[in-house]
């Protein structure tokens, strides 16, 4: 199977994309290569496959056969081992100067292995602005086969400076008979379950896998969505907002305990705790103090990040909610994510207005500002709540 084969949906993109990889091959032989450029921008709704589409583009860069799918070099791109390949993934709130700098250094080195050396940047929009200006002059003078592959939501996500310098990918959701296909074969998913989860994950297939496999998933989303026909009162928002930001801390603390103890770990070792040597010991207290400071901000970055995404993923389970709502509200002929609530969005339906329905949406994308602003989650959960109920 070519690693194209697994972007559902994106006939359009694998199609720019295969004739770009053809054109690789062409300069690597000696020719042209007309298609192809040193900075591509992957951009696409959650759940589009951005990363994938990235990752599937840097093996049959990398692939003698245009990323054939099973050889070794496809393979160590696919987990993330090929020493041409520079992944990185953005853990805490923001990408600062310093990383982009140092990455720009790895990046510089020719190909180990005669191709390109590809960098793929995930979530690049997380790169701070002294960063971005950074990451700006490595992609106008790139070394010799270089190339960049940029992962952002939108392209406005970016600077003018760099995305204009990018060929930009444009993903789509995939449709919910796609994702649901993609799930029955590869995941032996039975069909209803499949397609449940396919059309409650609005075509994230991530989501949606996590939904048909995983029975914590699916209790996680019952949760969220019992919380508008629970805001009978002050006390119960006040409650739920509670439940809603517990939740998001138990799985950022469950994401996060085991990887921070070995990181800390590591550096301590790297500094010399537990060693006879006076010269190591006083480098940890010289050294040591500063890198273990550097590394809990990261830790503490890293686990707000993962809050901020459990909080934002159950902003976004509501605003289907709502959405679903709406569409009854005016007969709208859609699919519904949440059509196995059919029964309690008709009730909501019938007993409110749709500009209630459209101030409760727009309380909840307020919630996910003010969470993006750092305004305090509990504080900005409880007022969409009571927003909710007072709509």
């Amino acid at each position: 199977m070519a690693v194209f084969d697994d972007l559902i949906g994106q006939d359009q993109a694998v199609a720019v994309l295969s004739r770009a990889a053809a054109a690789a091959r062409e300069v690597v032989e000696g020719g042209r290569g007309t298609g192809m450029t040193h900075a591509w921008l992957f951009t696409g709704p959650p759940g589009s496959g951005r990363e994938e589409a990235a990752r599937a583009f840097a093996a049959a860069l990398l692939c003698p056969d245009g990323g054939c799918g099973h050889c070794d070099q496809c393979h160590q791109v696919m987990i993330g081992s090929h020493p041409d390949l520079e992944s990185v993934r953005p853990q805490g709130l923001s990408y600062s100067v310093k990383q982009t700098r140092e990455l720009i250094l790895r990046a510089a080195g020719a190909p180990t292995q005669g191709r390109w050396r590809v960098i793929l940047f995930e979530d690049a929009d997380r790169a701070t602005e002294s960063a971005a200006n950074a990451l700006l002059k490595a992609i106008e003078e790139p070394p010799p086969r270089t190339v960049w592959l940029l992962c952002s939501p939108a392209p406005d996500d970016l600077v003018i400076t760099i995305r204009s310098r990018c060929r930009v990918i444009t993903l789509t959701t995939p449709a919910t008979e796609a994702v649901a296909h993609v799930l029955a074969t590869r995941d032996s998913v039975p069909w209803e379950t499949a397609r449940f989860a396919a059309r409650a994950a609005q075509g994230h297939i991530s989501r949606a896998r996590a939904l048909a496999l995983d029975e914590g998933a699916r209790q996680r989303r019952e949760a969220v969505l019992s919380i508008p026909r629970s805001l009978t009162g002050v006390g119960e928002c006040i409650s739920a907002a509670e439940r809603l930001v517990k939740t998001a801390e138990e799985e950022a603390t469950s994401a996060t305990t085991a990887l921070n103890e070995s990181e800390t770990t590591e550096l301590r070792r790297l500094y010399g705790e537990g060693s006879t040597g006076k010269g190591l010991n006083r480098g940890l207290v010289r050294g040591g103090a500063g890198a273990l400071k550097e590394l809990e901000d990261r830790q503490k970055s890293r686990a707000t990040r993962i809050k901020r995404d459990s909080l934002d993923g159950a902003l976004l389970e509501l605003v289907a909610y709502y959405r679903d709502v709406l569409a009854m509200q005016f007969g709208a002929r859609v699919e519904l994510a949440n059509d196995d609530l059919r029964f309690d969005l008709d009730q909501l339906a019938r007993v409110s207005t749709p500009e209630e329905t459209l101030r409760r949406i727009d309380a909840i994308m307020q919630c996910r500002e003010r969470l993006d602003a750092n305004v305090n989650p509990q504080i900005a959960v409880e007022s969409m709540l009571l927003a909710l109920r007072s709509a």
